[in-house]
Order: structure tokens, then C-alpha cells, then sequence
């Protein structure tokens, strides 16, 4: 088959979506107690957006993402946890806790009273953490792909049974967390997103397991449970971290979030379908919006969003 037979098949199975070029924004290194950490700030009058990224990103993950809710009309905050892309590590004997990093950045050094928190993956778990220790600034909740580090033994027993080390240590990470449809559909995008993670910390990926932030909170079911902050759960249908019956757990717990399954999608949902996550999130902010003044924008329908509404007693 000729190259650009080959090409046009390929185009025709994935709807390549090039990165878009980025909402002028104010970026640099916030001073914060024990630790300089890297920030992006689009700024402007709407709500505000704060996206924290995977363990294995940072806030140079979120590119499909910024523009689009900075055009939307709302002020977007991306930052880069402890020793991940440009943020220094801090204190080598005691990192911190992230949700005081992100406390301390939002709303001490950035001035931001009330904002939408989303979360991916590991970001998901301080998203939770955050809107246990702070709810009062919270006007929503997104939680996507995440395990959010709930300690119940039986919790954790599931994730160890679910999640072998010793089956998958010597397996890369991107065949882990971007779904097969998306590495057969996507090569180029699967490449960029493999570079990203290269410049996420020097030298191997894994090494950032010597970075461990403590959450402030307990986190356990019954703190779960005790969550009334407007929430918006998701996660791919192809994640093998979160798979779709893990989130139905999830929910169970959080009776009043709204559910989405993103399909041909794994552990970065917000990578791999960004058309259907951004369509998402944008629905959803825009239903806690009608009260704080934001920038009203349709999200059209996206066949690659599935609602799960079998949660209900």
C-alpha cells in the first residue's frame, strides 16, 4: 500500500487532533513555603480553573485543555507538583503536603477565593484531599482516572489484586496509560505524549516515587462519603488503573456525582479524547456557573462520552 494510502486509512480510524497553540498566559516560579513550584495563570475575570496533573505529568500535560477553557471564558491555573517538570523538590527530608502546595499557590500567592479543582490520576487523590480540607473554595469537583488514595483495607487489597507490580514494572509506562486504541490510532500523538513524560523528571520516570507528598486527611470511605461538593466523575473505558467498574465503587460513595465513561480512552482521558473530556468538564462547570458569573458556552454532544446513571439506589 502506498505511504499516503496508508496515512489517509489511518486518519480515517482516529481523529487526529493536532495541539493547539496556547492561551496567553503569565507563567514563572511561585515562592511558597519550602518550595518554589512552576505556575501558569491565563488570568482575566471569569472562574477560575485549577488542573492537577497525573503522577507521571505535569502541568505541560494539560495543552488541550488550556486554550479551550481559557476561550470558553475562564481563568486557567495549571502548576507542576514538587520535583515534576519545572518545580523544584523542596525539602529533601520532608515533602510537604500537596494540598497545602496548592492551597498555598492558589489561593495565597494567586489571590483566588473560589475555584473549579480538576484532578487526573494522582491528581485526582489531592483533588479529594483538597475538598476535604477546604470545601468553602471549591465550586466543583472533577475527578478523572484516579484511585484517589482511599486507605480501607479491602480498598486496598482490590487495588493490589487489580494493579501487579510484578507483572508490569519492566513494561513502559505509556503502554500502561494510554489505551491500545489510541497508540494504534494516534503514533504521533502517543510520541509527543511519551517526549512530555521524558521532561517530567531527569532520568527515569519511576524515580518519582522518591517524591511522596502526605495528604492532610484520612482518606477513607466514610470521609468520601461525607463530600457535598458538585462532582463530576470519569475515567476511560480501556483504563486499566480505573477501569469503568472501579469507578462504579467510586461513585457508590459520592451518590451525588455526575458519572461519565469516556470511550477509546485509557488512563489520560484528558490526552487521548480531548474533544470528549473538554466537552465534558465544560458542560459540567457551566451547570454550577448559572450563580458565579461565568461566560455561558455550549458544549456540543460527543459520541465518545457514555453517562452512567445505574449508581442510583
Amino acid at each position: 500500500m502506498p505511504a499516503n494510502d496508508a496515512c489517509r486509512q489511518q486518519n480515517m480510524s482516529w481523529k487526529i487532533i493536532p495541539l493547539p497553540e496556547q492561551a496567553p498566559a503569565t507563567s514563572g516560579m511561585a515562592d511558597l513555603p519550602g518550595v518554589r513550584l512552576w505556575y501558569s495563570d491565563t488570568g482575566g475575570d471569569g472562574p477560575t480553573v485549577v488542573l492537577s496533573h497525573a503522577h507521571s505529568g505535569s502541568a505541560d500535560f494539560w495543552g488541550y485543555q488550556q486554550p479551550v477553557l481559557t476561550k470558553a471564558g475562564y481563568r486557567v491555573i495549571t502548576y507542576s507538583r514538587r520535583g515534576h517538570g519545572k518545580s523544584e523538590r523542596g525539602n529533601e527530608t520532608d515533602f510537604g503536603f500537596a494540598d497545602v502546595d496548592l492551597h498555598n499557590l492558589v489561593v495565597t500567592f494567586l489571590g483566588v477565593d473560589k475555584f473549579h479543582l480538576v484532578g487526573v490520576a494522582a491528581g485526582g487523590g489531592i483533588a479529594i484531599d483538597y475538598a476535604l480540607s477546604h470545601p468553602e473554595r471549591l465550586i466543583s469537583l472533577t475527578i478523572a482516572s484516579s484511585l484517589i488514595d482511599v486507605i480501607d483495607p479491602e480498598y486496598v487489597k482490590l487495588l493490589s489484586n487489580l494493579h501487579r507490580k510484578d507483572l508490569t514494572r519492566n513494561i513502559p509506562n505509556y503502554y500502561i496509560e494510554l489505551s491500545a486504541s489510541y497508540r494504534a490510532g494516534n503514533p504521533a500523538g502517543t510520541t509527543e505524549w511519551i517526549e512530555l513524560e521524558k521532561l517530567v523528571m531527569s532520568g527515569d520516570v519511576q524515580n518519582l516515587g522518591k517524591i511522596s507528598q502526605r495528604h492532610t486527611n484520612k482518606i477513607i470511605w466514610k470521609a468520601v462519603d461525607s463530600i457535598k461538593v458538585p462532582t463530576l466523575l470519569m475515567t476511560g473505558d480501556a483504563d486499566s488503573y480505573v477501569p469503568p467498574s472501579l469507578l462504579r465503587l467510586q461513585a457508590s460513595h459520592m451518590k451525588h456525582a455526575e458519572v461519565l465513561i469516556i470511550s477509546e480512552a485509557g488512563h489520560a482521558p484528558n490526552w487521548e479524547q480531548p474533544e470528549a473530556f473538554n466537552s465534558a468538564v465544560l458542560k459540567f462547570f457551566q451547570k454550577q456557573d448559572g450563580t458565579t458569573g461565568g461566560q455561558s458556552t455550549t458544549s456540543p454532544a460527543n459520541k465518545n462520552i457514555v453517562t452512567l446513571s445505574a449508581f442510583a439506589d
